[in-house]
């Protein structure tokens, strides 16, 4: 650790320097990124400083106690300071290892929140709408803007799909565990028996892909116009709006219809599939380093979920970390941080223990 940690005060300058360059401030991207990297390094740095402190402080109640004091009260107080120091150091120890973790290159960008009924019909494609609503209300929490890319409605209230950008600070950080199959248990309203019904809709978040990262071949894309249906107003029924792409080499086909214009449901559409295709060469890199990666999203098979949602018991389970909260009211209110922060805390203590 210490050797890792001993250029700190040279590498914060040196991105000091760079933070005053002319060149560097006109650029707002590349001044955001070296921003961050700083602040990172400061952090570190801080943390570090406090840890010298306490070992120093340590080092001086242990000298106290082999030079052998008359005054066992004195020594006494040495003791009982050198546990609290020892709490101290390991727990400045656990900060430090958890920002020298690598970081995942995603976690500042923007995501796509593509939410997909599975099993169970028209209540499958209701949850999916209360899903929708649940995110958009934990991103308006956050600050964050919510854009509708795609979706595919159904008369019910419900989608069958629905794809959403989501923009704003550290998005892919908080969201990227929500993959998966979630699973909802309930009493539909059109059921007179009162009997419970499951379901399944799955969620994929994917992080914006920038366009210098993927650089797509035109002859390498099929594009199809055709008339929008579904609800839209007049002009979106009455003219070949609807934009459908597909990446020949991959097979991956993305559809938009949700603007009049055509050129913005192409531009959306693209933006989309970019996302995708890199969500795909990070799932074919990480499948070369281990064979056992599963894919984000399942069949949408009630079998395979990661969370259910059962509202006769007002509850919510993770089954990844054997979480139950309940809430349920609260988190469909878009208040899931308590859901979030376990997740991301569990994440990092796996990946403590692989560098312990």
């Amino acid at each position: 650790m210490i050797d890792k940690l001993t250029d700190l005060d040279e590498k914060i300058s040196h991105l000091e320097g760079r933070l005053s360059d002319p060149s560097l401030i006109a650029d707002q991207k590349a001044y955001q990124k070296v921003a961050q990297e700083h602040s990172h390094f400061s952090k570190l740095q801080v943390l570090y400083n406090e840890l010298d402190g306490v070992i120093a402080d340590i080092g001086e109640n242990r000298e106290l106690l082999q030079e052998g004091d008359d005054d066992e009260e004195l020594l006494q107080m040495a003791r009982e300071e050198i546990e609290e120091l020892s709490v101290q150091e390991k727990k400045l120890e656990q900060d430090i290892l958890l920002l020298l973790l690598p970081k995942d290159p995603n976690d500042e960008r923007n995501t796509f929140l593509e939410i997909r009924a599975g099993t169970g019909g028209d209540e499958a494609a209701l949850f999916v709408a209360d899903l929708f609503r649940m995110y958009s209300r934990y991103a308006e929490s956050q600050g964050w803007k919510i854009e509708i890319m795609s979706s595919s409605s159904l008369g019910i209230g419900g989608f069958k799909e629905i794809i959403a950008l989501i923009s704003g600070n550290s998005v892919y950080s908080k969201l990227k565990y929500e993959s998966g199959v979630h699973r909802v248990q309930r009493v539909p309203e059109t059921e007179t028996q009162g009997r419970i019904h499951t379901s399944a809709v799955t969620v994929a978040i994917l992080p914006e892909a920038d366009e210098v990262e993927l650089n797509i071949n035109p002859s390498e894309l099929k594009f199809d116009v055709y008339r929008a249906s579904g609800p839209g107003g007049q002009s979106v029924n009455t003219t070949d709006s609807a934009v459908r792409i597909t990446h020949l080499p991959t097979g991956l086909m993305v559809t938009c219809q949700d603007e009049k214009s055509q050129h913005k449901n192409k531009a959306k559409a693209l933006t989309v599939l970019r996302a995708r295709l890199l969500d795909k060469m990070e799932q074919e890199h990480h499948d070369k380093i281990s064979e056992a990666r599963k894919s984000q999203v399942g069949t949408g098979d009630r079998s395979e979920r990661i969370r259910t949602y059962n509202f006769p018991q007002g509850r919510m389970t993770d089954h990844r970390i054997n979480l139950t909260l309940y809430k349920l009211e609260s988190i469909m209110a878009g208040k899931i941080d308590e859901i979030l922060v376990p997740l991301i805390t569990h994440d990092q203590e796996e990946k403590l223990k692989l560098i312990q």
